[in-house]
């Protein structure tokens, strides 16, 4: 039996996070920072220290996070409100959300 809350707030946690993601890499929201080189982590976005500085995966703990709370937030709403909630958002928006990558990096591909 799935919970009555389960579909919408996965729904919504997939949207969520793909809008996240893009805020996270655009404005450099990383939870935390980690250099290869010297195989530590630094907390929130910290400038490289003896070789470059990697925040790919700060930057997916970040949109993880915020889903959650929203996803969370959506789990309590009562069914009346969630039943509204597209089921499609959870394909759609990631594909419009790679859409904008592409277009942000269109400088990479055209030269």
């Amino acid at each position: 039996m799935i919970p009555r809350w389960l579909p919408a707030s996965s729904v919504a946690f997939a949207a969520a996070f793909a809008i996240i993601y893009v805020f996270a890499v655009e404005r450099n929201w990383a939870l935390f920072t980690y250099h290869p080189a010297l195989g530590t982590f630094g907390m929130f976005t910290t400038p490289a220290k003896g070789g470059p500085s990697m925040y790919w995966y700060g930057w997916i703990a970040t949109s993880a996070l915020g889903a959650a709370v929203i996803a969370a937030i959506v789990a309590v709403l009562p069914a009346t409100l969630t039943r509204r909630l597209w089921p499609c958002l959870s394909w759609a928006v990631p594909l419009v959300v790679i859409c904008v990558f592409a277009f942000l990096l269109r400088g990479y591909f055209l030269r």
